[in-house]
């Protein structure tokens, strides 16, 4: 988070630019002001402050609804989508173990309180141009299915960034790639392949509708 504007809100996911937000008196005078009204909040961060701040904030509100935006932001854990030449598709596939190990621990510490939820979304954030070969697909695939070991199928749910377009919305410039409506999601029903029906309802509908109070 930088007050002046100097980064954007997905750019620099894996860091903060020095200004924790989370920390601030003023944005916990906010949140506890949706904790008054019975509103809920949607926490987009980096995978870090999920550690060092907003598991410790977000247990002082135990009746404030909060959801993790973007499967909690890991950040590009293959790498790049191409090599430095611009052409050639990156090879590895050897996920990056210490991103992974912050994201683990930020996450479980949030998934510990029962007032929280994660979005399933933004795929493309977590593995660039994960469409493009079936190695980064299957990493791509263990990590949403990771996180609904973590939470629980009640707990998560399929988000649609759909703003702009497939590569945009699924990595936010990170790729120039992106799967269209279809092949998204028929993406979804592959990592959730295995689970129960009731299980694939909340993933796509029911967590959704409980969380915003759609019904």
């Amino acid at each position: 988070f930088d007050e002046g504007g100097g980064t954007a809100t997905h750019v620099a996911t894996s860091r903060h630019d020095g200004v924790d937000y989370l920390k601030c008196a003023r944005f916990e005078r906010g949140l506890a002001l949706l904790d008054e009204r019975g509103l809920s909040f949607d926490l987009q961060c980096a995978p870090i402050q999920l550690i060092e701040s907003a598991a410790a904030l977000v247990a002082k509100y135990p009746d404030l609804r909060v959801c993790i935006d973007h499967l909690g932001k890991p950040r590009k854990v293959l790498g790049d989508d191409l090599l430095e030449d611009g052409a050639t598709i990156n090879p590895n596939a050897i996920p990056d173990d210490e991103e992974l190990t912050v994201w683990r621990k930020g996450m479980r510490a949030m998934a510990a309180l029962p007032n929280v939820y994660v979005k399933l979304s933004m795929m493309g954030y977590a593995v660039p141009g994960w469409i493009r070969t079936k190695e980064r697909r299957a990493v791509l695939k263990s990590l949403v299915r990771e996180t609904i070991a973590m939470f629980g199928a009640r707990r998560c749910m399929v988000a649609w960034n759909w703003h702009v377009n497939g590569a945009v919305s699924d990595a936010d410039n990170l790729s120039k790639v992106g799967p269209d409506a279809v092949e998204l999601l028929n993406m979804f029903m592959w990592f959730f392949e295995g689970y129960g029906e009731e299980e694939t309802e909340r993933l796509f509908a029911g967590t959704a509708k409980e969380f915003y109070r759609l019904e």
